[in-house]
């Protein structure tokens, strides 16, 4: 087994979302076993910001799961999808 990388877009609930405070409370969430390796903002629409999360986990069964869940639970945000895995090297 190795160990991958994967890209995980992050849309905000609203347009005054703090990403600060959102990238913080991310990291407060990050399963044990996942690495928070980035982050990335990438414009979408009408002032609309996406936050790209970078994470750096072994090539497990289950996969990106524990942290998506994890993602996904935060207060902020609205939903989540994975855009990239590869291997790291």
């Amino acid at each position: 087994m190795g160990t991958v990388v994967a890209k995980i877009k992050v849309m905000p609930k609203s347009t005054e979302t703090d990403f600060e405070m959102l990238k913080t409370n991310i990291e407060k969430v990050i399963p044990k076993g996942v690495r928070l390796s980035s982050f990335m903002e990438e414009p979408v629409a009408f002032g609309l910001k996406a936050l790209i999360v970078v994470i750096v986990l072994e090539d497990n069964e289950g996969g990106t799961e524990s942290a998506e869940s994890a993602i996904s639970s935060v207060e902020d945000v609205e939903s989540i999808q994975v855009v990239e895995v590869g291997r790291a090297f």
